[in-house]
């Protein structure tokens, strides 16, 4: 933008400079006076780009502005499956912004305003395209209020797995990874923009609704509770989440202050309570491993739906579609540090997250009296070349249908494994402790480890990280 007022400028100087030789002196004075109101015109605005240009998810997120808080106000009926909702983003402009978009998948808007002002909207697909009437000044903070009301519905994803709002029995399973978020407010729906939350959440009473971060307020009133929920650290909007149900609740605090809040469904109440009694000690155990824990808040959501079929690492709060085992337990709250906490910049790194949430459950096991991650390492390296293991590499899945893929877990764990094996124990667990520590409420990305990786060992380990993040096929044994 300084290139465009630069040149402007040369521009009118040199027509000053031509008036000045052929007319009068008082026009030439007169031109002069103006020329510093010329040079403060700001550039002219432009349109924020429709997506962030992810290889997987082109559309994904949205350019000209970041997000620095969602104001969420939401009622849902669970019978009807009907939800209101208003949105208020406060957002900064990164240029002067003509248009914008957010994404939004189904829903109707009821209105539209930017800094209180009616302004203009269009739907395309699920880019919700807005138009201010004054366009925000690149640096200007700016307030986007947006109601809506409809029956919303998950996305299928590339892999044929469903998620965002999906109803269930009693409620709704809200599970975001990695497109759903937009089918229940309007998002920069990318990990690249992390903001800060509030969701207030009114159902029928009788039913809870639970978010991230601290619950700040429950109140019941002409027979319906409102719960709102509070994530002051930075969080992408596919970790959100405001799932509804029949819940039995549980709230304490642990030892080193973080605020736990367990809901879980009365069918599956049996079967998670034992595992749901370690929590505080796995995240003791993680914290000892990778550093404090990065948030003020912790627990679980332990839903009955049966049709769901996966876990997610919901910030602060880990969603299961059933009672989860140990080693989910372990997974689910490691990517509090490897996924949630450091984020990833474009999907194709998605290894980042579940390759270093995989590897904590074989650290687990070694520590805990069960199978050594040796051992795990050496069960899946006996696989044979054309086992779907080796089908491609964890660092570049290829495309949106293959990163839950198991290549991605655990031939990415095996890429952690390889490097503890190369650097030995201590230097691999100040390594995982520096990216944690290092990248804490920010982002990485895989050449930015390999970087970290090489500097802590002091040795060159691009052919490691090539042979088993990169290379086509398995790779050759060390």
């Amino acid at each position: 933008m300084r290139r465009t007022l630069r040149t402007g400028a040369g521009r009118a100087a040199a027509r000053r400079r031509a008036v000045a030789a052929t007319a009068s002196v008082a026009v030439a004075a007169l031109l002069a006076a103006a020329a510093p109101a010329a040079a403060t015109v700001p550039p002219p605005a432009t349109a924020g780009s429709a997506g962030l240009g992810d290889p997987y998810f082109p559309l994904a997120g949205n350019g000209g502005y970041h997000v620095e808080h969602y104001g969420l106000t939401l009622r849902y009926d669970p019978a009807s499956r009907h939800l209101d909702g208003t949105a208020v983003l406060t957002a900064r402009a990164t240029q002067q912004l003509a248009r914008f978009d957010l994404d939004l998948a189904g829903l109707t808007i009821t209105g539209l305003t930017v800094d209180r002002t009616p302004a203009g909207y269009r739907r395309d697909g699920r880019e919700l395209v807005v138009t201010p009437r004054h366009a925000p000044r690149a640096g200007q903070r700016f307030t986007v209020t947006v109601t809506y009301r409809g029956t919303p519905r998950p996305v299928t994803d590339p892999d044929g797995s469903d998620d965002g709002w999906i109803a269930t029995d009693d409620g709704a399973f809200v599970a975001g990874e990695p497109q759903g978020a937009m089918t229940w407010f309007p998002a920069d729906n990318h990990p690249l923009d992390k903001s800060a939350y509030d969701i207030t959440v009114t159902v029928p009473k009788g039913r809870t609704a639970v978010s991230n971060g601290v619950l700040v307020s429950r109140r019941t009133a002409h027979g319906r509770t409102t719960f709102h929920w509070r994530q002051r650290e930075p969080m992408a909007a596919y970790l959100a989440t405001a799932t509804v149900g029949t819940f039995r609740t549980e709230s304490f605090t642990t030892r080193d202050g973080i605020h736990v809040y367990n809901a879980v469904d009365p069918r599956e109440a049996a079967a998670a309570a034992p595992v749901l009694k370690k929590l505080p000690s796995v995240l003791e155990w993680e914290s000892a491993l990778f550093g404090p824990y990065p948030f003020r808040a912790a627990g679980s959501i332990v839903d009955h739906a049966p049709d769901v079929g996966y876990a997610l690492e919901t910030q602060s709060r880990p969603l299961y579609d059933s009672a989860p085992d140990l080693s989910t337990l372990v997974h689910e709250n490691a990517h509090q540090w490897f996924g949630d906490s450091v984020s990833l910049t474009s999907w194709k790194d998605i290894w980042l997250n579940e390759g270093f949430a995989t590897y904590t459950e074989w650290l687990y096991s070694e520590q805990h009296g069960g199978r050594s991650a040796q051992q795990t390492f050496d069960a899946l390296y006996a696989r044979p070349a054309s086992d779907g293991l080796w089908a491609y590499p964890p660092a570049d899945p290829g495309s949106g249908a293959r990163i839950f893929g198991t290549p991605v877990y655990d031939r990415g764990a095996m890429a952690l494994h390889a490097l503890r094996t190369a650097v030995g124990d201590r230097v691999f667990l100040r390594v995982l402790r520096a990216w944690a520590t290092g990248h804490r409420q920010r982002h990485g990305t895989t050449a930015q480890f390999v970087r970290l990786a090489e500097r802590e060992s002091g040795r060159r380990l691009g052919p490691l990280f090539q042979a088993w993040l990169h290379a086509q096929g398995k790779p050759d044994r060390a």
